[in-house]
Parts: C-alpha cells; structure tokens; sequence
C-alpha cells in the first residue's frame, strides 16, 4: 500500500503492523529516530535505536560511537532505495488505478537494481 508522503512513518507502521500481535517477539530491531515510541508500542528481544543529543547534555564519545555503527549499517539500505527510485516509476505519481500494477512496479525496480548492483 502506498502512503502520501506527509504520513509519518510509524504511523504507518501501526497501521500495517497492528501493536496487538507480537510481529517482533523474538527480533532485534533497528530503527531510526523516526519511531520514538516503539519500545512503548511493542514487544521484541531489543531495539536498536540511535541516541539524541540535547541542547543540556551533548552525546559522549560512546553514545556517538553507537550512533556511527547504527549509521554505517543503514547506509547500505539508503542507497538500495535510492538505486530503485532512480527508474522514477516510484519516485513519480503513478496514475493507474489498479493497485497490482503499483506493487509489480515496485517489484520491477528491485528486481533491475539488484540485476545492476550484480553486474
């Protein structure tokens, strides 16, 4: 399912995912600072999460280590998302009415950046 951009995402993730069922019972999850809350919501093994600096207590050099680790690991997903939006059919508004046709585009341009990325 498509969401409009203003949509937060752990709103979406509710949504989808509803916090009554144990989807992530027995998972680590890594998040981003986009799903505060999640540890309140649901129930898994243990949350990744990086960790926010303040105005009164700036982050210690451990606290900033965790954070680039979390970072470098996320940064090969950015750029998989990135690599399919470049085909654009995800990236532009897609006029078409039957939703198969959004999820097929989406499987299309995974299927050729993984066929790029393994050339």
């Amino acid at each position: 399912k498509y969401w409009a951009g203003k949509t937060h995402d752990y709103t979406i993730l509710k949504e989808e995912l509803s916090p009554l069922l144990n989807w992530f019972k027995n998972l680590d999850v890594y998040l981003d600072l986009g799903y505060l809350g999640f540890a309140k919501d649901y129930c898994c093994k243990s949350i990744f999460m990086p960790s926010k600096s303040k105005k009164s207590s700036p982050l210690t050099e451990d606290q900033r280590h965790f954070n680039r680790q979390l970072s470098s690991q996320r940064v090969g997903i950015e750029h998989s998302i990135g690599g399919m939006k470049r085909y654009r059919i995800i990236s532009d508004r897609i006029r078409a009415h039957n939703l198969d046709n959004h999820d097929s585009a989406m499987e299309a341009c995974a299927g050729l950046w993984n066929f790029y990325l393994s050339t």
